[in-house]
């Protein structure tokens, strides 16, 4: 049975799925069998396994830095929200049903069982594993039947590091408050302390945490630094939303909807030098980028409504009357047809008019789609064109079916992974483009085809253009982030923690 460690936080984007992944990089290259946990994530961004099993992107992005395929038994619990008060609750990748906050509270003490079977069996396979919590332990009203913090921690005999994020300010009453309100068997449990995202001169901070350990009882075991890596993000609470891009050569424009879904289908474009892709979510912010994507969302007709209401949908169609590239990934795509019906409730109940970019009608039903897919351009025509018979992969997630109709094409062609069943994806108008395909700018020549595509139709010189191979340039963000944790934390009394278990403190 593996060893286990735990990295919980003062605090919801504290830093806990990137130090979870620094650590299992740094296990890995250490030689160990390593992989990460999360027993509940609560996230829009999901992706789907081989088996076409839902699961959060983080432990996708950890088991990446561990070197190892992702499995569902690394999240056995997903929660996709469906507005403030409610989610879709996913359980070892398979969707139960929807829940209300309070409804979801009281019966999480069932699925006990559910993490732990996940758990034991993801232990038996691997030497380390590094446990992830969520928001903070120090939520006293939600220790009822905790199955994400302590609760896991006691259920895996895993020692946990509390992580306090010094760049929102107030990190020493962050992990000190934290550990006070802890019950005594839980304080037991925290045998180190991490400053996160420090910038600065450290020895400013030293006197700071001699009087830190002093107070909290545990031991500082790293300050680490803000480190610029490139890797993706959890939750709607990345910087890459707040980020005032400039506009660049090549300009890209991803509308930030309300319900907002696997936005890291676009960091293979940002990473590309010369192209800005920014997040706009009002006419304001829009300005003329040269492509406009809308992205894939949780709730399609609700979003849509919103879009209808913040005034860019005008906008939109204005840039499409120009000449632009519009694009929808997913839900994004289903708001560029005509139509959408949920003759059942799945989402909104009713019918609604789409754009009208694309002469499509969605129709929506209970059953998700779920399946890793092969696919290769074969109908691309106006600015993209060059993209005919280009390769790429991907997975499919979504509720409704496309029927297309008038002077409408598919964009695409797929074969699942699984079944080997070839059928039609996607849908393309003049320069308005459709597809179902989640991850379909990550290969090289994707990425490079578009972003040259636009070059071209302004008339830039285009040859210098280089994009990169995601997967390649994803290994390289992840030793980067552990030799930035090696050179910040105490690994030799990380891994004493790591030996010695749930045993006594040791300054």
């Amino acid at each position: 049975m593996a060893r286990a460690i735990m990295i919980q936080g003062t605090m919801s984007n504290a830093g806990k799925s990137l130090l979870a992944a620094g650590l299992c990089r740094i296990f890995r290259q250490d030689g160990y069998k390593v992989a990460p946990f999360k027993a509940q994530n609560m996230a829009l961004n999901s992706f789907i396994t081989p088996e076409g099993l839902e699961m959060g992107r983080a432990q996708v992005m950890q088991a990446e830095a561990a070197g190892i395929q992702p499995s569902v038994l690394m999240n056995p619990i997903l929660l996709k929200p469906t507005n403030d008060a409610g989610s879709q609750v996913i359980v070892n990748g398979e969707v139960m049903g929807s829940m209300s906050a309070w409804d979801y509270y009281d019966y999480k003490s069932a699925l006990i069982p559910k993490v732990r079977e996940a758990y034991e069996k993801l232990a038996a396979q691997y030497d380390i594993i590094v446990i992830e919590g969520a928001g903070s332990p120090a939520e006293i009203n939600l220790k009822r039947d905790d199955i994400v913090n302590m609760g896991m921690a006691k259920m895996a005999k895993a020692p946990v590091l509390l992580v306090g994020d010094i760049d929102r300010g107030g990190v020493f009453a962050q992990l000190i408050g934290t550990v006070m309100l802890l019950d005594e068997d839980e304080k037991d449990l925290v045998k180190g302390l991490i400053v996160n995202k420090f910038r600065g001169d450290r020895a400013i901070l030293d006197p700071g945490l001699v009087l830190l350990e002093e107070k909290a009882g545990v031991p500082v075991v790293g300050v680490a630094p803000y480190l610029d890596i490139q890797v993706e993000d959890e939750d709607s609470l990345t910087e890459r939303f707040t980020d005032s891009r400039q506009v660049d050569l090549i300009d890209i424009a991803v509308v930030r909807l309300p319900r907002i879904s696997n936005f890291t289908d676009f960091n293979p474009l940002e990473s590309i030098p010369g192209v800005s892709l920014r997040y706009v979510k009002n006419v304001a912010q829009l300005y003329d980028p040269d492509m406009l994507i809308l992205p894939g969302t949780k709730n399609t007709m609700e979003d849509l409504q919103w879009l209808r209401q913040s005034g860019l949908e005008a906008a939109i169609l204005k840039l499409a009357g120009k000449g632009r590239i519009v694009m929808g990934i997913c839900g994004g795509y289903q708001m560029l047809g005509t139509s959408l019906s949920d003759p059942e409730g799945v989402e909104a109940g009713g019918t609604m008019r789409g754009l009208g970019l694309l002469q499509m009608d969605t129709v929506f039903s209970p059953k998700k789609t779920r399946t890793q897919v092969e696919g290769v351009f074969s109908q691309v025509g106006g600015i993209l064109a060059d993209l005919e018979g280009v390769a790429f992969s991907g997975y499919e997630i979504h509720m409704g079916e496309p029927i297309l109709a008038g002077e409408t094409y598919g964009l695409d062609r797929l074969t699942d992974r699984v079944t080997g069943t070839v059928k039609e994806d996607g849908a393309c108008s003049g320069n308005v483009y459709g597809t179902y395909v989640h991850g379909i700018f990550d290969r090289e020549e994707v990425a490079k085809g578009v972003v040259s595509a636009i070059g071209r139709a302004k008339g830039l010189d285009v040859s210098e253009i280089q994009a990169v191979d995601f997967a390649a340039f994803k290994e390289t963000q992840y030793d980067l982030l552990a030799d930035g944790l090696r050179g910040s934390l105490d690994m030799k009394k990380i891994y004493q923690i790591l030996e010695k278990g749930v045993g006594d403190n040791e300054s």
